[in-house]
């Protein structure tokens, strides 16, 4: 199986890189402009990985246009597209229009990051000719958190673990998104894990 990781020197991005060559798999690290990649680059791979990033107003916007970037590549591919996605979009109701972003209590800091991947998760919902699957974290994404080698596994629904928490750190949030690769489960929508 050959995988190409979009935005490899990232922090996430690398923590994918290095769980899947734990177990050996084929990774091609990608880190040039995304808007320069072409059909012929990708389509060659099995599976892509955006891990794209942007926390600034300048760069922030590269979250959804990357993505309808790879989309616009991949069109009526085999190649699968994995997103890296955000906690901000998982839904807190059960009619399924509050979302965790939405909430009096979420930090304006994070207000920016949130708006660009709910762009991003709502354009893919309308894609219908990429096998996508976009993986939303825990609201508490932790860069320095352990790998326990073990997550729980959830939908479109913000939901905590036994203790009440919603955390994850980077390196088990990448076993989640290897094993996506390796054993495919979901196919044109969004699932969300957290750490146990």
């Amino acid at each position: 199986m050959k995988i190409a990781l979009i935005a490899a020197k990232g922090r996430v991005g690398a923590a994918i890189v290095k769980e899947a060559k734990s177990r050996g798999l084929d990774v091609t690290e990608i880190n040039q402009d995304v808007y320069t990649l072409r059909t012929s680059d990708l389509t060659k791979f099995d599976v892509v990985v955006d891990a794209i990033g942007g926390w600034t107003e300048a760069k922030a916007p590269n979250i959804p246009n990357g993505a309808k970037h790879l989309v616009s590549v991949l069109a009526g591919s085999k190649t699968r597209l994995l997103v890296v996605g955000g906690a901000g979009s998982l839904f807190v109701d059960k009619e399924h229009k509050t979302t965790v972003a939405m909430l009096p209590t979420f930090p304006e800091s994070f207000k920016l990051v949130a708006s660009v991947h709910q762009e991003t998760l709502n354009y893919l919902r309308t894609v219908k000719d990429v096998d996508w699957v976009y993986l939303s974290p825990a609201a508490d994404f932790q860069a320095e958190g352990a790998r326990t080698g073990s997550y729980l596994e959830g939908g479109e629904d913000y939901f905590v673990n036994a203790k009440g928490v919603s955390a994850i750190s980077y390196a088990d949030y990448a076993i989640a998104m290897v094993d996506e690769i390796v054993s495919p489960k979901h196919n044109q929508e969004r699932f969300a894990v957290i750490g146990k």
